[in-house]
Parts: structure tokens; sequence; C-alpha cells
């Protein structure tokens, strides 16, 4: 899954660099695109009381993303079972640089409780991811 955003400057700090935050802002973006690409879109899961509360990030910095740059976020599910995915994002600037790599865990609750989706659901997650990543 690929996602392609052009930072603007509201999106940046005081130097022109992408703000800290709004990395998860995209990430978050594109994951949700990700959803739809596959054939889980937020609005089907809303429509089942189903919602993914994220549990953990971590975010490795490894270059700037600068204003008006176009960046290019490569999303894939890497482990994945009834009651959880971890998600691997990848930026890239405009000349192909890997910028930045987020790990995000993601589980799926109902009625505020963590809930083991239906294998409709987990069948289009896995058939989605090519190998076993199951967890």
């Amino acid at each position: 899954m690929i996602h392609k955003r052009k930072i603007y400057g509201f999106m940046c700090d005081i130097y022109g660099h992408l703000n800290n935050a709004n990395y998860l802002y995209l990430y978050e973006e594109a994951r949700a695109e990700g959803l739809e690409e596959i054939g889980i879109p937020i609005r089907l899961l809303n429509q089942r009381d189903i919602s993914i509360y994220l549990t953990e990030i971590n975010l490795k910095f490894l270059k700037s993303v600068m204003l008006e740059d176009t960046v290019k976020i490569k999303s894939k599910i890497i482990k994945y079972n009834k009651l959880k995915s971890v998600w691997e994002q990848k930026m890239y600037n405009s000349n192909n640089e890997l910028c930045n790599i987020a790990t995000v865990t993601g589980v799926f609750v109902k009625n505020g409780k963590p809930f083991r989706i239906p294998n409709d659901i987990y069948d289009i997650i896995k058939n989605f991811v090519t190998k076993d990543n199951e967890l």
C-alpha cells in the first residue's frame, strides 16, 4: 500500500521540517487508506461496531522531511491475528530517501473491550498479507 502526500507549511515546525506530531497524522491517514484498499474501510468496521485502538507506536527518525516535499508512505501488515495487527510504515522523501520508520500495533475492540474479529475480516487480512505473519 502506498500513500503520497505533499508537506505544507501548517504541517511544519519553525525550521521548515515536518512537525513530529504530523508524522503520526500522516501514518494514520496512510493506514486508513490502506484498510480501504484491502477491503476493510473504517466505515465498514464502524457499521459492525468494531474499532481499532492503537496500543503502541514506535517512530525511528532517519532524515528530515522538509516543507513542500512530497512524501511516499509504504504500509504493510507485518504480524496479525484475530485480536491485533502490527503495521510497518516507511516514509520516503521525493528523492526516495528513507526518512522515517513506524511500527504500529493496534487491537480490535468492540464495546470497549478487546475483540476477536470475525472470520470474514480476518480472511481479508490473511489474503492480503502474502507470507504467514500470524502472531
